[in-house]
């Protein structure tokens, strides 16, 4: 039975108790006995035959004694007592807090088929002879090259090999606004395509796009429970026992004591009632998939609660500097190149780059497509994290990198030429063979718009501690750190991928660290951190895998929200236990010593489990984004709209 199915199916469950209970409530005033004594029946048979099928089969499959089983012999011990109304309240208001439970889970499930609804699922292939075909999605592989028209989806992952266009791509990333593209410029499955005819080539299968990887976190996220999920879990299951061994106990104590049997199973039943855990298991999921809910339609995807509760602890961040505060897509600023050619230096220097994924290598090859240079022929291309690459090409061994590659090659960088280079605040990339500098170029890398924002929006919830960590030299970080009003001392430049897991170590050591980076460097890092938050869901696979959080757009601003909705979640499953374990004190106490009847122990219990419900679904409209929409609900909006659009054109043809 299909999500939708099973929530319609409780939603008519509740109700057939909630008109059995009108009927039986109501039936006194028409003077129809028969009349309350079907309604009763009603809600007997509708809430309680589903309620004891559930415990049944946690009892045959788990060996588990749940709360269902709690509910249904509290209803049958107040009609034994002749108490049929109050039990009918019991297993209509438990019928209800099941309803809300359920529309809860289903929400929150539905966030991956909202994203299955974003995949096309067909492409227009071009073959070799230049004929175009429609085919399946499966049929498409790595190397396929795919016309995508105007108005249609990107089928897969892949790189534009020509057309210009702009894109809509915030089924992905969020963003709202068209993305230019042109030739060699990455591309996403489901982004839509506005008015240019694009040809692209395809860089990953439907298996390994973006979006999958957005639906395999997504489907993680939902399984992998958080400790306070784990902890009421476990308790219920203990607590369940003693609650039916306490029922029993008090039945037989009264019985002893010379009570009827009629008023003890009375009292029993009033203490098997008040005392049931509900909503202390159901107040911590209810919150948590709320939240996780929240988050990924605002584009930011935890993978468990477990990632969440631990965001909401974070006191400290530390940032990756290139792609994540800044821009990462830097542009060539000057070339300096006394050994040959200008132009002959940046065919070499493009051509070694041309197999590194860095968004500073990407800056290199614009630079010499800008010119219309064609990259010289490299192999045997092997790439130093932090340092630069290394390769062979027809003239021999050459290399490409930062300072630390030139101190691995022993190369001289004092020579006069370069002085200029060296003292300014732009980051240097050296090229040579050997020993021999061959030139260099500087790079310039802009902050990212949303960077300042966010990192005020975090300063102002409480996180004093921030720090910014990069490979690049100290004048080029401090350009970038004093711009983002970073203190000298919150800098961290010049570092090797081990030097940021030692920051970070250090920083673990005063309370709770969150890592945000972007690129393979980073994957360490990322792993070390108490909570790791890879920027962008298209950005390295490594650091996604590495990461706790991904956040799937470039907007900065989305970090200090996603902060502010775990705190906020925090808070509510501090609250809904706080309340559930105050409320459950306070029935027991009444039952045990004050004769609290039996429809005041059933309004509080199922009065509580419901507003435990409740609290926890609050949770589901706050948003990530500024304006508050679902990125993702507003892409399947715009679907629907075209697809309108497109009928009354047909229709008016």
């Amino acid at each position: 039975m299909s999500d939708r199915a099973i929530e319609r199916f409780c939603i008519l469950l509740s109700t057939l108790t909630l008109i059995g209970i009108v009927l039986g409530f109501g039936a006194p005033y028409v003077d129809l006995q028969t009349l309350a004594a079907f309604g009763f029946g009603l809600v007997y048979l509708a809430g309680g035959l589903p309620a004891t099928w559930r415990a049944l089969v946690e009892l045959w499959r788990a060996r588990v004694l749940d709360i269902d089983l709690l509910m249904v012999i509290a209803a049958l011990a107040a009609a034994a007592v002749g108490a049929p109304a109050e039990g009918a309240v019991l297993l209509f208001l438990f019928s209800l807090s099941t309803t809300l439970e359920t529309l809860a889970m289903g929400r929150a499930r539905r966030e991956v088929e909202a994203l299955m609804a974003l995949r096309p699922e067909t492409a227009l292939r071009k073959s070799a002879a230049a004929d175009i075909e429609e085919v399946s999605i499966s049929e498409v592989v790595v190397g396929d090259v795919l016309i995508v028209r105007p108005g249609a989806k990107i089928p897969v992952d892949g790189v534009i090999i020509n057309g210009d266009g702009h894109l809509d791509e915030s089924t992905v990333t969020g963003e709202s606004m068209p993305v230019r593209k042109s030739s060699g410029a990455k591309v996403f499955e489901a982004t839509v395509n506005h008015r240019a005819v694009l040809e692209m080539r395809v860089t990953a299968s439907a298996n390994d796009s973006t979006v999958a990887r957005m639906i395999q976190l997504v489907t993680e996220a939902q399984a992998a429970r958080a400790p306070s999920e784990r902890f009421s879990a476990w308790f219920g299951q203990r607590y369940t026992i003693a609650v039916l061994a306490g029922s029993a106990l008090v039945l037989g104590v009264l019985l002893w004591l010379g009570r009827e049997w009629e008023d003890a199973l009375y009292r029993a039943a009033v203490v098997l009632v008040a005392a049931s855990p509900c909503a202390i298991v159901i107040s911590v999921p209810a919150a948590i998939l709320s939240a996780l809910s929240a988050s990924a339609r605002g584009g930011v995807l935890f993978k468990g609660g477990a990632a969440l509760e631990n965001f909401a602890a974070v006191t400290q961040f530390a940032f990756d500097k290139t792609g994540t505060l800044t821009t990462g897509q830097p542009e060539v600023s000057a070339v300096i190149s006394p050994a040959m050619a200008e132009n002959d230096f940046l065919r070499l220097l493009a051509g070694l780059e041309a197999h590194s994924e860095h968004g500073i290598a990407a800056a290199i090859r614009r630079t010499a497509e800008r010119r219309s240079l064609t990259p010289i022929a490299v192999s045997n291309v092997v790439t130093h994290p932090s340092e630069g690459i290394t390769g062979r090409d027809c003239e021999g061994d050459v290399w490409a990198g930062n300072p630390r590659m030139a101190a691995r090659m022993g190369a001289d960088l004092t020579t006069p030429a370069f002085k200029a280079m060296t003292g300014g605040s732009e980051t240097v990339v050296w090229m040579g063979r050997g020993r021999r500098v061959l030139g260099a170029v500087t790079v310039a890398d802009g902050v990212r718009g949303t960077s300042r924002d966010a990192l005020e929006a975090l300063r102002e919830v409480g996180i004093t501690q921030i720090t910014m960590m990069t490979g690049d030299r100290w004048p080029v970080a401090q350009r970038i750190g004093t711009e983002l009003g970073f203190s000298e001392g919150d800098i961290k430049a010049d570092l090797l991928p081990e030097d940021k897991v030692r920051l970070v170590e250090a920083m673990a050591r005063t309370g709770k660290v969150a890592f945000v980076g972007d690129g393979v460097n980073d994957a360490a890092a990322l792993a070390r951190a108490d909570v790791g938050i890879a920027m962008g869901a298209a950005g390295s696979e490594v650091a996604l895998q590495a990461a706790d959080v991904a956040l799937l757009s470039e907007d900065m601003a989305r970090l200090a929200a996603a902060h502010r909705l775990a705190r906020r979640t925090a808070r509510i499953v501090r609250q809904n236990l706080g309340f559930a374990m105050g409320a459950m004190i306070v029935l027991v106490a009444g039952a045990l010593l004050f004769d609290l009847p039996l429809p005041l122990a059933v309004v509080g219990h199922e009065g509580g489990t419901v507003l435990v419900v409740l609290n926890g679904l609050r949770l589901l409209f706050d948003p990530i984004r500024a304006d508050g929409r679902s990125y993702m609900m507003q892409s399947a909006r715009s679907a629907i709209d075209e697809q309108r659009r497109r009928r009354e054109a047909l229709s008016e043809a």
